[in-house]
């Protein structure tokens, strides 16, 4: 059964290399990624949405983040050469896992435009593994003038509705959640918090931050069974 579960952002900004002019400025995310990531035993199944999705990554495998910029190699597990076609998200969890230094038994990668009544049939047949779960996802791209995609008012609402639906372990809240407005905003989260909301409680937050350095939104959380 899982017992404890950690949302986590998935941007390359928070491996160093990536963002040498920005470090100090990145660090509280990171900071907390690694915190919210390391109260997890092993071994992690992971929830992630990429386009390249649905897919299954398992160890052996490894990448690399050259393609953002600097050849940061990271590896699930085994001493496989670097895979080109390795998305963002199982990057992040790679670098995360030789971190935390835990076991990764798989990271499961569904498409943004899950629905939410499968994100929590998904959350449902993950319920009965003997693991803990590792969620991956970003916020909305339109936070404010610095942002990637142009400012949006309703990020704002929409980002402080997750972050209190994490905080109070509102499985409904995150269930409730706009899937139009969430693709609007360019919100790369949605479907995996969904798929967490799916695995049946009862649920405790023992931990909730959001941050949004260069206007994206990115939400960390850890819940635990009472």
């Amino acid at each position: 059964m899982i017992t404890r579960a950690a949302v986590v952002p998935h941007p390359p900004l928070l491996v160093p290399e990536l963002v040498a002019g920005a470090a100090a400025e990145t660090e509280p995310v990171r900071a907390a990624t690694l915190a919210a990531a390391g109260k997890l035993p092993g071994p992690w199944v992971v929830v992630a949405v990429d386009p390249a999705g649905p897919a299954t990554f398992m160890p052996p495998l490894s990448g690399t983040f050259l393609g953002y910029g600097v050849d940061v190699p990271v590896s699930l597990g085994g001493d496989l050469p670097p895979d080109a076609r390795v998305p963002l998200p199982v990057l992040i969890t790679a670098w995360l896992r030789e971190r935390c230094a835990v076991e990764v038994s798989r990271v499961e990668v569904v498409p943004p435009d899950l629905p939410t009544p499968d994100c929590v049939s998904f959350g449902r047949r993950l319920a009965a593994e003997d693991c803990s779960l590792l969620v991956l996802g970003d916020g909305s791209t339109r936070h404010g003038p610095r942002s990637p995609g142009s400012d949006d008012e309703r990020s704002g609402p929409f980002d402080s509705a997750v972050h209190a639906a994490l905080a109070t372990a509102d499985v409904d809240g995150l269930l409730g959640l706009d899937t139009g407005l969430a693709r609007e905003l360019g919100v790369q989260g949605r479907a995996a918090w969904q798929v967490l909301a799916g695995v049946p409680g009862p649920w405790h937050c023992t931990s909730a931050d959001f941050f949004a350095p260069f206007g994206v939104g990115y939400h960390v959380a850890v819940w635990e069974r009472p």
